[in-house]
């Protein structure tokens, strides 16, 4: 990736889509805190093949609420963690879903997100796509993540839920921030490769399966998309 500003532009109908990678954050203006603005925090979580403690992020979005652009713009707004391009394209592909399965929203204006994690770090892979639809969509709604409750899973632009690797590790890193609850997807909680149950009974936590984005949805937040 060269040490310029890069612009990844997706476009998908009628819609235009600005990711801003991470090198291109020093170059922005800094977030304005505004009386109508939204915040949404989403626990990511992501497994290391070097260990098997996994690893927990957070992603902050906002929106603006300004009437420009139309329609709304997302962008990358950095943070200390290094976005790869399959982690870019679930993104989008989440903020699509949210906007198209939150019709009863005015979609203009400028949502922002950003990367934290304890340290500065790479994150690439698509299994956070579906915790990210849930939060695109629940800072468009005005809805809030419950406290306590993380997810993994990718997104399909059906709104399916599908399958992801080092599901343990990703418990792990869960458990150990207080998360109770973890959201995994449909049949994999008894996959051959790993033993959930045992997993949850020891690090006494919660472990459900979910199919499409509706489910994790009312789970996360307590209430429906349209």
């Amino acid at each position: 990736m060269p040490a310029a500003i890069l612009q990844t532009l997706y476009r998908t109908g009628s819609r235009i889509l600005w990711i801003l990678p991470l090198c291109a954050c020093l170059f922005l203006t800094p977030l304005r805190p505004a009386a109508a603005e939204s915040v949404v925090e989403v626990p990511m979580l992501a497994a290391i093949q070097a260990n098997n403690l996994g690893v927990f992020e957070v992603l902050l979005m906002r929106w603006d609420h300004q009437p420009t652009p139309s329609p709304a713009m997302l962008q990358w707004q950095g943070g200390n963690i290094k976005p790869g391009q399959t982690n870019l394209g679930s993104l989008a592909l989440a903020f699509q879903y949210a906007l198209e399965h939150t019709s009863t929203v005015d979609h203009t204006g400028t949502v922002s997100v950003i990367g934290i994690a304890y340290t500065a770090t790479g994150t690439d892979g698509p299994s956070a796509g579906g915790v990210m639809t849930v939060g695109f969509a629940a800072l468009l709604k005005g809805d809030q993540i419950r406290r306590g409750i993380a997810m993994t899973g990718t997104i399909s632009p059906n709104g399916t839920i599908g399958p992801v690797g080092g599901i343990p590790d990703k418990i792990r890193a869960a458990a150990r921030e207080g998360y109770r609850t973890i959201l995994i997807p449909q049949g994999q909680r008894d996959d051959p490769h790993w033993n959930l149950p045992r997993l949850a009974l020891e690090l006494n936590v919660d472990i459900k399966e979910v199919s499409t984005v509706d489910e994790a949805y009312r789970l996360m937040t307590g209430g429906t998309l349209n």
